[in-house]
Parts: structure tokens; C-alpha cells; sequence
């Protein structure tokens, strides 16, 4: 009964971690749908595959963490982990609302309103680093790296086709303001969820 228990937990734990790494995604997506910057599936999937493929490593090592210590402290420094970047999120989003959508904007050096694959490639790998330290987290939760990694990936092509095709729609609303205050919020809570499990 526990195990089904612990098994369930883990799975709401990899479908909220999907949402609060991507919803970065859906703030850029907004803003990029807003300018009626175009970004094609073929570059939507490429950023997708990058932060799997960052997320995945990131497990990894947060996987070999249980390998050195007992399973009891690798879960709390990963749920203590998953809290800190919850924490972290809220505040750089407080002291620095400006912070990535202008820097981001430069992606597009072509200035074409489309994204290309090259660019999406850069792009990727500035977004997915929201996925190393929860990854890590994950990792050393004894969390599925597979499970998690496709989750990250579904929901990095959801949210940049949702903010690219409703960004003026949007970009108004509460989730589009605040969306890294509900990222950190999400991860506070996970953080709290695994500590219990």
C-alpha cells in the first residue's frame, strides 16, 4: 500500500515538475507571440530536446548522489535543493522583472520574427537551466530520469505553442505576469511533497 502510495507521489511529482520548468517557456512564448515571432515545431521540438537532454544529465548526477550517501539524506538534500530553487526563482523574479524576456529577445540575430533551429538550439540551452538543478533534485529523490525527462519535453512543445499562438491573449493574464512566482511556487511544493514521501 505504501509503495503505490510512494509510486502515485512520485508521478504528480514528475508531471508539476514538467509545468513549473517550463512555465519560463510559456512567459518567453508569450512575449515571442506578443512581437508575432514565429516558432516553427521543428525549432519548438529542438528546444525540447536540449532541455531534455540537459535534464537527463542532470538526473544522472543527482542519481550517482545516492551512490555516496543513504537514500534518507539524498532525498532530504534533494527536496532542501528543490526548495532553495523554488526560493531563488521568487526573489530574482521580485528584484529582476525585466530579466530574461529582453535578453531573450536578442535570439532572433536575424531579426526575421522566426526562430530557426540554430537559434532554438540557444535558446534551449539558456531555458534548460532551469532544468539542472531540479533535475539533480529529481535525481537524487530516486526519481524515473526517463519519465521525467519526457515530461520536461511535452510540456517545453505545450507551452511555447500555447504562449506562440495566444501571447497577446495572454501575456495579460496572471499566469503570463507571474509565471516564475508560480514556477517557484511549484517547486517549493514539490520540495515538500518528496520531504514527506
Amino acid at each position: 500500500m505504501n509503495r503505490c502510495r510512494e509510486d502515485s507521489m512520485h508521478w504528480i511529482t514528475i508531471i508539476l515538475i514538467g509545468i513549473a520548468a517550463n512555465l519560463d517557456n510559456l512567459g518567453i512564448g508569450l512575449a515571442y507571440g506578443v512581437k508575432k515571432t514565429k516558432i516553427p515545431f521543428s525549432s519548438n521540438l529542438t528546444i525540447a530536446v536540449v532541455s531534455m537532454i540537459v535534464t537527463y544529465v542532470s538526473v544522472v548526477i543527482g542519481s550517482i548522489l545516492i551512490e555516496y550517501i543513504t537514500l534518507e539524506k539524498a532525498n532530504f538534500v534533494g527536496s532542501l535543493l528543490l526548495c532553495v530553487i523554488g526560493a531563488y526563482t521568487i526573489v530574482l523574479h521580485i528584484f529582476s522583472c525585466t530579466k530574461s524576456i529582453k535578453n531573450l529577445e536578442g535570439i532572433d540575430k536575424d531579426r526575421n520574427n522566426v526562430i530557426s533551429i540554430r537559434e532554438a538550439v540557444v535558446l534551449g540551452l539558456v531555458l534548460s537551466m532551469n532544468c539542472l538543478g531540479g533535475g539533480i533534485a529529481i535525481g537524487a529523490n530516486g526519481i524515473s530520469a526517463i519519465w521525467t525527462v519526457l515530461s520536461i519535453g511535452i510540456f517545453s512543445i505545450v507551452t511555447f505553442s500555447i504562449g506562440g499562438r495566444f501571447g497577446l491573449l495572454l501575456s495579460e493574464t496572471f499566469i503570463g505576469r507571474y509565471s516564475a512566482v508560480i514556477s517557484g511556487i511549484i517547486l517549493i511544493f514539490i520540495g515538500i511533497l518528496e520531504m514527506h514521501i
